[in-house]
């Protein structure tokens, strides 16, 4: 069975707020997440820091995301799972946005961009924590839009 992101998260519209079904992720699905979200970051060139950021962990936890590199199923964490569903859609609305251009698509997260009064997204992130992730998702599904 494939795993895809609509699979892992759904998209409250009422709210602008992806809630993970997490009592519904088996072992597999939160290892493909894991996988997923790790590839996300290496299209990005994020540093570990920037990652271990974006999934709301600590700096003391690199062991954890090298697990997560290689293979172990992310945490059945709340926070984390909706972390990284954010990180998936995020991905996919750049990739929708651009969709002849990987290269810009991919490095857009870390450009500085007005829209975030001259800071990357990556820096607004990781200034705002899981706030700042919503901060992104939205202005990227609304730029969709237009």
């Amino acid at each position: 069975m494939k795993v895809t992101c609509a699979k892992i998260c759904k998209l409250d519209r009422r709210r602008s707020v992806v809630t993970a079904v997490s009592r519904k992720l088996d072992k597999t699905n939160r290892r493909a997440l894991a996988r997923m979200t790790t590839k996300v970051f290496q299209y990005w060139k994020l540093t570990n820091s920037n990652q271990l950021a974006m999934l709301g962990l600590s700096n003391a936890s690199h062991s954890t995301l090298l697990r997560y590199r290689h293979g172990a199923p992310m945490a059945s964490n709340r926070d984390l799972l909706e972390r990284a569903g954010h990180i998936l859609s995020i991905h996919k609305s750049l990739r929708l946005i651009f969709p002849q251009d990987r290269d810009l698509a991919y490095a857009w997260m870390t450009q500085r961009n007005q829209a975030f009064h001259g800071k990357s997204p990556v820096e607004v992130i990781s200034e705002w924590g899981f706030t700042g992730l919503l901060m992104i998702r939205t202005y990227l599904d609304r730029c969709r839009q237009h």
